[in-house]
C-alpha cells in the first residue's frame, strides 16, 4: 500500500461553491487495467459464455465482472468524484490445496483534508468524497502508470491451476453456479470493499509481532510506537476486555486487542442500528452420560458439503490418532482410525492440509460427519475449500471446545450399556440468548484469532457471524450482492465511516 497525504488549500471551497448544496450522486468506478499484452484482462483465449458472462475470451469476461461488481458498488455509494481502481492479474501465493485468491486496498490515504475528522487517516476514496474533490489530481501517475489511483487489486492469475488450488479456477459468471470453482464476483466485492475503507489501514496488524498497533506517522513513511496518526475506523473499536476504544489506547495495548479472540467490537451507530440482522447463535449440542460433559458449543460452517441447520442430529462422535507430521487427517485414515469413526462422527484438528481433504479422509473411512477443531485461539473458523464428492456434513468449532469434546469422548466411554462403550452424541441447535458474531450487548464483533492473521485480522467481522456477511475473512457460498441489513453490515460500517 502506498501512503500518501496532502493538505489542500481553497480549492476545495471553490469546487464546493461551485457544485452548491446539492445531494450527492450514485458513485462513478473507472477501471484500468495495468496488465501486458496477451496476459490477465487481455488473454484472448478462446471461452464459451457462463452464468451470464456473455463475452467469448477469457480476457473479457475477467473485465466483465469487473464491470459488474463495479456497478453494484456504484449504487451502493454516494460521492461526486470518480473512484479509480486500476487492475492486474497476477501469479499469487498457492499450493495444490490452499492459495491467495486476491487482495485490493487503499493505494493513496490522506490526513487533514477539509471535510475529514483532523488528524485523522482516511483511504483516497472516502477522502476524495468528504472532500467534495480529487485529492491526488496533481499527482502524476509516474512510473508504475497508478500512483494517483484510489485502489490497487490484484488476483491470482494462476488459479485452479496445477500447484495452485487445482481444479477451482475463478468461475466468472454472475449467477453463483460456481460448483467446485471459487465464485469471482463475491471475492472481488469483498475485495473492493477493503479498499473503499473496510480495513484499520494505518494501523499495522502484520507478522512483526512487536509492531502489531503501531500508527502510522503523519508522513506515511513509518508505523511507529508513538506519535502516529489514528485510523478513521478507531473511533468505532470497543474492546471489552480493556474497557476502552482503540482510539484511546496505546500501541501496546492495541497490540493485546488485535489478539483478543471474541473480545474486539464495532460500535459504530449505523452497524448497530442493522445489527439486529445477526441470528441466534448455532451452537453444537453434545450429550454425554458422564457428568459435567454435556455441553453447546459455537460452530462455523464449510463452504463443501451438505449445508447444515438447526435441527440436524450428526451422531456420536470419535476421536483420530494425532499426526504432528502429515496432519490429523490428511492422509487415508490407518485401521484403527478407520474403526473408530466408521459411522461416527470424527473430531479432526485444522492444520496442514484443507479442511476438504480431512472430510474426504474420514468419509472414505466411513465417518457420517466431520468436527475440525481450531488450532489457534478464537471462534470456530470458516471451511473454505470445494470438494464435490464430499457428501457428509462439516462443521468447525474453536481450540477451546475441541478439548472439551475430546474430553467429553473420554469420560462418556465408561457409561455405555450391554457392553457397549458410552458415547457423546452431537446436533445442532441455536441458542437464542446470544447473537451469532456479536457481543453481549449486540454490537457486532471483528476479527481478532491468536496468533494473528497477517492480512487479516481485526480488518473483517468475526467469523462466528449468522448469516455469513460479506466481509468476513472468508468467502462463504451463501453470500449475495445486497450490501446492508437484513442481508449484511458492509455498507452500514461504510456510512460509519463517513460514506
Amino acid at each position: 500500500m502506498q501512503t500518501t497525504f496532502k493538505k489542500t488549500v481553497l480549492r476545495t471551497a471553490l469546487l464546493a461553491a461551485l457544485c452548491g448544496a446539492g445531494v450527492a450522486q450514485a458513485a462513478t468506478i473507472v477501471i484500468q487495467s495495468r496488465d501486458p499484452a496477451g496476459v490477465g484482462f487481455n488473454d484472448t483465449t478462446p471461452v464459451a459464455p457462463v452464468g451470464g458472462n456473455p463475452k467469448t475470451t477469457l480476457g473479457e469476461q475477467r473485465m466483465y465482472v469487473y464491470r459488474y461488481v463495479a456497478d453494484v458498488w456504484e449504487k451502493a455509494l454516494d460521492s461526486d468524484v470518480t473512484i479509480t481502481v486500476n487492475a492486474g492479474w497476477e501469479a499469487l501465493t498457492c499450493t495444490s490445496s490452499q492459495a491467495v485468491l486476491g487482495s485490493a486496498g487503499a493505494w493513496n490515504i490522506w490526513h487533514d483534508f477539509p471535510g475529514g475528522t483532523p488528524g485523522t487517516w482516511y483511504p483516497q476514496a472516502l477522502a476524495n468524497k468528504l472532500a467534495g474533490e480529487n485529492l491526488s489530481a496533481d499527482q502524476p501517475p509516474g512510473p508504475s502508470g497508478y500512483d494517483n489511483v484510489d485502489i490497487k487489486t490484484q488476483f491470482n492469475i494462476n488459479l485452479g491451476k496445477t500447484g495452485c488450488l487445482d481444479g477451482s479456477p475463478f468461475y466468472l459468471g454472475l449467477d453463483g453456479n460456481f460448483g467446485t470453482g471459487v465464485n469471482f464476483v463475491e471475492t472481488l466485492l469483498h475485495e473492493l470493499g477493503h479498499g473503499l475503507g473496510f480495513s484499520v489501514l494505518t494501523v499495522y496488524t502484520g507478522s512483526v509481532a512487536s509492531a502489531v498497533g503501531y500508527r502510522l506517522n503523519a508522513d506515511g513513511t513509518a508505523y511507529v510506537a508513538n506519535g502516529g496518526l489514528p485510523s478513521v475506523w478507531e473511533q468505532y473499536m470497543y474492546d471489552n476486555t480493556a474497557g476502552k476504544s482503540w482510539l484511546t489506547m496505546t500501541s501496546a495495548e492495541r497490540r493485546v486487542s488485535a489478539v483478543n479472540p471474541l473480545g474486539l467490537a464495532w460500535t459504530g451507530p449505523n452497524v448497530l442500528a442493522g445489527a439486529g440482522m445477526l441470528a441466534a447463535t448455532p451452537v453444537l449440542k453434545v450429550a454425554s452420560s458422564a457428568p459435567g460433559q454435556s455441553g453447546q458449543y459455537a460452530y462455523g460452517t464449510a463452504s463443501f458439503g451438505p449445508a447444515v441447520s438447526s435441527g440436524l442430529s450428526l451422531g456420536g462422535l470419535a476421536t483420530v490418532s494425532p499426526d504432528p507430521t502429515n496432519g490429523q487427517g490428511c492422509l487415508p485414515f490407518s485401521p484403527a482410525d478407520t474403526t473408530a469413526v466408521a459411522g461416527k462422527v470424527a473430531v479432526i484438528d485444522r492444520g496442514v492440509c484443507g479442511f476438504a481433504v480431512k472430510a474426504k479422509n474420514a468419509q472414505n473411512a466411513g465417518a457420517i460427519g466431520v468436527i475440525i477443531a481450531n488450532n489457534a485461539a478464537g471462534a470456530a473458523p470458516g471451511l473454505g475449500g470445494a470438494d464435490p464428492t464430499v457428501v457428509i456434513p462439516t462443521v468447525s468449532v474453536s481450540q477451546a471446545d475441541g478439548v472439551k469434546l475430546r474430553a467429553a469422548i473420554l469420560a462418556s466411554v465408561p457409561y455405555g450399556s450391554r457392553g457397549k462403550p458410552g458415547l457423546a452424541t452431537s446436533s445442532l441447535s441455536t441458542d437464542p440468548s446470544k447473537r451469532a458474531g456479536a457481543d453481549a450487548l449486540g454490537r457486532p464483533l471483528l476479527y481478532t484469532p491468536n496468533p494473528i492473521a497477517s492480512g487479516s485480522s481485526v480488518s473483517h467481522w468475526d467469523v462466528s457471524a449468522s448469516p455469513n456477511l460479506l466481509m468476513e475473512p472468508n468467502i462463504s457460498p451463501d453470500l449475495g450482492l445486497i450490501l446492508v441489513p437484513p442481508k449484511d453490515l458492509t455498507k452500514p460500517l461504510l456510512k460509519d465511516l463517513g460514506w
